[in-house]
């Protein structure tokens, strides 16, 4: 598995030059005024953040590359209805359409239905996918910055604040958390899983949260969050409370179960 964001990335850049084909960017701009449902997902996680309550991002996602097929009868809308009936405070959906199974589709088609903050969950490489995202009525889009040079990243930061959009920006490293201080506006995501390897340590977000603690915005757990255990040393040791949680609510034959776990918790 090493370095499979590698190939993610190429791959990537192959479907974007496809959409790019099909649908223009201008064409999209032009109907973004169209598009409605927008919620302000940072605004969500900052109201929580303030009264120290927990935030659960509860993702979406058919499979992955160190998982495999994760959801057999997977159906995207009947998972975003039990997420939002169980206090999810924000939905994360794969879009990823080759290694996660995805659909940028799945997230209109959630919104015209239920209303929650959604991140846009991808591999962003080009500010075109920041207008396709808004066009399909995602409120965050997601920087991840060992995927991308540093020029990259701030075009779609910009690409992102431009369309009003919220940004989430990744960082697995001591250096990219430094970077990441530069988003100003955006929330930092700490990501327990290395994408080059995927190996996850709780403790990625314990130590990087000591050079992230004076970012302004709220900071995000991902990866790795498996018991109410997991969630309780991290808000202990880093003062997070908010964290991006997937596989280990959807592999749960129970769901709504499994989401309360983390949603009900107290500290």
């Amino acid at each position: 598995m090493e370095n499979i964001l590698k190939e993610i990335i190429n791959k990537k850049k192959e479907r974007i030059s496809q959409y790019k084909k099909n649908i223009s960017e201008d064409w999209l701009l032009n109907n973004i005024k169209d598009v409605e449902g927008f919620i302000d997902f940072k605004e969500k996680i900052h109201t929580n953040s303030k009264q120290n309550k927990i935030s659960i991002i509860a993702e979406i996602k058919k499979a992955s590359p160190s998982a495999g097929v994760i959801v057999k009868n997977f159906n995207h809308l009947n998972i975003a209805k039990i997420y939002s009936e169980n206090d999810a405070t924000c939905l994360s959906v794969l879009t990823e359409e080759d290694f996660f199974q995805g659909q940028i589709s799945f997230i209109s088609d959630i919104k015209k239905k239920i209303k929650i903050p959604i991140l846009c969950k991808d591999f962003f490489v080009d500010t075109y996918q920041v207008v396709l995202a808004k066009s399909h009525c995602a409120d965050c889009i997601l920087i991840i910055l060992s995927a991308l040079d540093l020029n990259q990243a701030k075009d779609l930061y910009q690409a992102a604040n431009d369309l009003n959009i919220s940004t989430l920006v990744e960082v697995h490293t001591q250096q990219e958390a430094e970077t990441a201080l530069s988003f100003e506006n955006a929330l930092i995501g700490i990501n327990n899983r290395n994408l080059k390897t995927l190996e996850i340590s709780l403790d990625t977000t314990t130590k990087l949260s000591k050079i992230l603690n004076s970012h302004k915005n709220p900071l995000i757990c991902e990866s790795g969050i498996k018991s109410q255990s997991d969630l309780k040393y991290i808000v202990e040791n880093s003062n997070i409370f908010n964290f991006l949680i997937g596989e280990s609510i959807l592999k749960n034959p129970d769901i709504a179960e499994s989401l309360k776990e983390f949603t009900q918790i107290s500290l």
